[in-house]
């Protein structure tokens, strides 16, 4: 809600938030002192209701967060993504505590895991600190018409793992160095930065072979650790699809772009594009040639909602 106010003879533009359903606070200042207990606390949303909302306030929250299936419609808001951290460090090769004998394995390693719907995350960090010891996971998502604004996802390997469902990012930060963004899901990144902390692979994506879009990033840029080499993508799975639009590329980019992944089948599976690459690691021709370089036209259809709208057409900037 918006508001004018006039002082002096001068106009003033003020914004007025409505006060949170819930606030989180590490100093005692707030409802609860952990977001677990605070997303715990969270009623059941209908489909027609606003929003549950938790404010986050600065601090460093070092906990695991799950936000199950059975709850939906949260927004999880904090101050500054600089300055509001969620944070924990496992990785895959820890002992797993129900059998020893085995190890913890990729995907229980998340600091933050979302299986519920209608899920939005803004202006926070989720990090996972284990570093570069092997998959340790930032983020797994798992639920549908999850929304990531102005957020940060910080790890080494496997830092963000959009699993199932549709999920849009905007204004985010995402850093790694293998492949730190991958799953299965439909997943558009809109002006989002990439950073390679080390030689590897940005993308791996492990598409459905009936899901007629895997990873889109638009209007957006890749940065890299100096020294760096990188690849765009290689495919987890055979029907890996992964597009960039407009998209400014440093000189960590590998000329070829996308690697195989020692499976050559995958190069006829695959689906991989750009359009309108710019920066030095803008190298078309260099391209492997099982790679594409999309029309003016192909481009411009892939809109967040034309790639996230599904049957119930979601438009994720509503």
């Amino acid at each position: 809600m918006r508001f004018s106010l006039l002082l002096l003879g001068c106009t003033f533009s003020l914004t007025a938030f409505a006060r949170p359903d819930a606030t989180v606070a590490a100093d005692g200042s707030g409802n609860y002192t952990s977001v677990q207990a605070a997303i715990d606390a969270a009623p059941a949303r209908s489909a027609s209701a606003a929003p549950w909302e938790i404010h986050i306030k600065p601090g460093t929250y070092r906990e695991r967060v799950q936000i199950s299936r059975i709850l939906s419609r949260l927004l999880l808001r904090g101050d500054d993504a600089g300055t509001t951290t969620i944070s924990f460090n496992l990785n895959a090769n820890l002992p797993d505590p129900a059998d020893p004998a085995k190890t913890l394995g990729t995907f229980r390693t998340s600091t933050v895991v979302i299986e519920g719907d209608d899920i939005t995350l803004e202006n926070l960090t989720l990090a996972n600190t284990a570093g570069n010891i092997g998959q340790a996971l930032a983020l797994r998502a798992d639920g549908d018409r999850l929304v990531f604004r102005r957020c940060r996802f910080l790890g080494w390997q496997d830092t963000v793992l959009t699993n199932k469902g549709r999920h849009f990012f905007t204004d985010c930060y995402i850093e790694g160095h293998v492949d730190f963004t991958f799953g299965g899901a439909t997943a558009y990144f809109s002006h989002c930065h990439l950073h390679a902390l080390a030689n590897g692979y940005i993308t791996a994506a492990s598409t459905p072979e009936t899901s007629p879009r895997g990873f889109v990033f638009a209007d957006g840029r890749i940065t890299a650790a100096e020294g760096v080499k990188t690849y765009l993508g290689r495919p987890w799975r055979p029907f890996a699809k992964v597009v960039f639009l407009r998209t400014e590329m440093s000189a960590a980019i590998r000329p070829k772009a996308w690697h195989n992944w020692g499976k050559p089948d995958s190069e006829r599976t695959a689906f991989y594009a750009e359009f309108a690459s710019t920066g030095p690691g803008a190298t078309p021709d260099a391209r492997v040639p099982w790679s594409h370089q999309l029309t003016a036209a192909a481009a411009a259809a892939l809109t967040p909602q034309s790639v996230l709208g599904g049957p119930d057409h979601w438009n994720p900037e509503k």
